[in-house]
C-alpha cells in the first residue's frame, strides 16, 4: 500500500477538493473486481497505521483526512465511486438522501455498534449492509476528568501565563470535600463517579430512571435533578442523546448552579442547550465549562464559544486514543473481509 501526494488526489476523484490528503492503493489490478474503499474523517491520519489494510484482497483504499461538509448532495457526489465506506461514528451523516445518491455503495462500516447519524432503514431498503465495531469503555471518562482537573486548577490560564513570561497567575480549587454531580450512571458515568470518590468528593447522581440500587452499587448518593444542579461543585454528563435527553440542561438548570461550579459535557452537544450555556458563561453565571461536544461539528471557526476564557474546548476527541483506533480500524478491516467472503460480522441492519 502506498500513499500518494495530495496533488494526485484530484486525478482519482471526480472533484477537486483540498480536503483530501491521503490516497492509499495497491499496484495495478483488475478494476472490475477491486473494491473501492473510502475511509472518512481520519483527521489524525492514523487509519492506515492502525490496521492491516493490505489484508483486504485487492483493495483500493482512499483516506479522507478532513471533514467533507454538511451538504449531503456534495458529499454523496464525492463518495459516489465507492462500494465500501468506513465512517467514524457520528462525524459524517448518512441520511436517507445520501443512500439514494450512492448507487455503488454496498457496505457501510461504522465505528461503534450504534450510530445515530445513519438512517439504518433506508440503508437496508437500498440493500446496503451496515456493520459496526466495538469501542473501548474508558477514553471518554478519562477525557472528562482531564477537563475537570484542567478547569478547577486553571491549567490553561497558567499555561498561557507561563509561556508569556508570567508566574503564578492561576488560582486553583481543591476537590476533596466538594460535591461531584454525575448525570447518567451507566458504564462511563460510574467510572467518572469512582474517580470523584477517589479524590474524596461527595458524589451524587441523577438521571430519569436512576435507582437507589444502582447508586449503591457504585457507592454514590441518588439525588433529584434540582438537588444535583444546586448542590454540585462540578457536574459531568454521561448520557446517550435521545429525544428525552435533548436540551436536558437548559437555562432553568444552569440558573440553579453555583456561580463557582463547573459543567463538563463529553457526551453529546445537544444534551445541553447551547444558547443557554453560552449566555450563562458570558455572564459568569458559572465558573466555567469543559466541552468536547457541540450542536454543530466541527464547531464553526467563528462560533462565540471559541472566544470565551472560562472554557476548555476540545474537538470531540474524548474517544480519540490510539488504542481505540487500533481496535475500531482493525475490526473495520475484519468487517470488510467478512462481507467480501459473504459472512458479514457485527451486522447492524
Amino acid at each position: 500500500m502506498r500513499v500518494l501526494p495530495s496533488n494526485q488526489v484530484t486525478a482519482i476523484l471526480p472533484c477537486s477538493i483540498n480536503r483530501l490528503r491521503i490516497v492509499a492503493q495497491k499496484p495495478e489490478r483488475d478494476k472490475t473486481t477491486m473494491p473501492r474503499i473510502a475511509i472518512l474523517d481520519d483527521y489524525q491520519k492514523k487509519s492506515l497505521e492502525a490496521a492491516d489494510w493490505d489484508s483486504i484482497p485487492d483493495a483500493d483504499v482512499t483516506v479522507f483526512t478532513e471533514f467533507l461538509g454538511h451538504d449531503a448532495k456534495r458529499v454523496s457526489d464525492i463518495l459516489k465511486p465507492f462500494e465500501i465506506i468506513v465512517a467514524m461514528r457520528e462525524r459524517t451523516k448518512f441520511p436517507a438522501s445520501m443512500f439514494v445518491n450512492l448507487p455503488n455503495l454496498k457496505l457501510l462500516v461504522t465505528t461503534g455498534m450504534r450510530n445515530g447519524a445513519i438512517d439504518m432503514l433506508t440503508a437496508r431498503a437500498q440493500d446496503v449492509d451496515v456493520c459496526g465495531t466495538e469501542l473501548l469503555p474508558y477514553p471518554a471518562f478519562e477525557h472528562a476528568w482531564a477537563m475537570i482537573l484542567g478547569l478547577v486548577k486553571e491549567l490553561p490560564k497558567e499555561d498561557r501565563a507561563m509561556k508569556a513570561g508570567g508566574w503564578q497567575e492561576g488560582f486553583g480549587v481543591g476537590l476533596k470535600g466538594k460535591t461531584l454531580g454525575v448525570i447518567g450512571l451507566g458504564k462511563l458515568g460510574a467510572q467518572a463517579a469512582r474517580v470523584g470518590l477517589a479524590f474524596g468528593m461527595n458524589v451524587i447522581a441523577w438521571s430519569q430512571n436512576l435507582t437507589e440500587e444502582r447508586c449503591a452499587e457504585v457507592g454514590v448518593t441518588l439525588a433529584g435533578k434540582e438537588e444535583l444542579f444546586s448542590q454540585a461543585d462540578v457536574i459531568t454528563i454521561h448520557m446517550v442523546l435521545s429525544e428525552r435527553s435533548r436540551d436536558l440542561v437548559g437555562a432553568a438548570e444552569l440558573s440553579l448552579m453555583k456561580s463557582s461550579a463547573y459543567l463538563v459535557n463529553t457526551s453529546r452537544g445537544p444534551i445541553v442547550n447551547e444558547a443557554a450555556l453560552l449566555d450563562t458563561l458570558q455572564n459568569r453565571g458559572i465558573a466555567g465549562a469543559g466541552l468536547d461536544v457541540f450542536n454543530i461539528e466541527p464547531l464553526p471557526k467563528d462560533h462565540p464559544l471559541r472566544g470565551l476564557e472560562n472554557t476548555i474546548l476540545t474537538g470531540h476527541t474524548g474517544y480519540v486514543v490510539m488504542e481505540l483506533y487500533n481496535k475500531v480500524y482493525g475490526q473495520a478491516v475484519g468487517d470488510i473481509i467478512g462481507w467480501i467472503n459473504k459472512s458479514p460480522v457485527r451486522l447492524l441492519n
